[in-house]
């Protein structure tokens, strides 16, 4: 794709969304939604399904992306190096929560949608990027099983916040936010104190899997 041709992908991909949001909001994250947006802009039914091949799950996947976009320009004047790490997660994610909020109607059918169980990977995808950006944001450059550790648990705060925010609003929302950090933190003091290392386990139950199957010449 030519620079030009992916640059109008881009725009009309996030038209498509502008338009789709509120028709989101009565029939729901479905292929009705898109291809009643595409008509709003003047598309056929074939140029949606050209520029969201997946229908819903494309529109809801550029929709949490949209998101990250507006959290990562709220945190854009926010110096990281001058917070703590607990401030900077808990800042990211409170930038993120507003965020979504901000498109509150759409959002709660977008919530409702990635909730069913065939669009539950779609829904751990996009948190686990949601979490990356933020984390990213915040300094991370861990490469060990720290990096996945830390996003799979953002992961788990940045949905279950985003629920009671919608629910409860932000006040609830940043109590929920701020107890499970807590958490964290009390799980990386105890990681820090303890000898049991993931990476370790793993290599420990591949190498005895292997004996177990060629023999010990599979330690050689």
């Amino acid at each position: 794709m030519t620079t030009d041709a992916q640059a109008w992908a881009e725009a009309t991909e996030q038209a498509l969304l502008s338009a789709a949001m509120p028709l989101a909001v009565e029939h729901g994250w479905t292929w009705r939604t898109a291809r009643l947006a595409g008509r709003a802009l003047g598309m056929s039914a074939g140029e949606v399904e050209l520029l969201v091949p997946h229908g819903p799950a494309d529109l809801a996947a550029l929709l949490s992306r949209r998101h990250d976009a507006a959290a990562m320009a709220r945190l854009a004047g926010i110096d990281p190096a001058t917070l703590k790490i607990r401030a900077r997660i808990r800042t990211g994610v409170e930038a993120r929560l507003e965020a979504a909020a901000a498109d509150q109607p759409a959002t709660r059918r977008w919530m409702g949608y990635l909730a069913l169980p065939p669009n539950i990977p779609l829904a751990g995808r996009l948190a686990w990027e949601s979490a990356d950006a933020i984390w990213r944001w915040a300094g991370d450059t861990a490469t060990d099983e720290n990096h996945y550790t830390k996003r799979a648990l953002l992961s788990g705060i940045l949905t279950g916040g985003l629920a009671v925010r919608l629910a409860d609003g932000p006040a609830a929302a940043m109590a929920f936010v701020d107890a499970r950090i807590e958490n964290v933190m009390a799980f990386e003091v105890w990681k820090a104190k303890t000898k049991f290392r993931p990476s370790v386990f793993a290599d420990l139950m591949a190498r005895t899997l292997a004996r177990a199957r060629y023999g010990d010449t599979a330690a050689e």
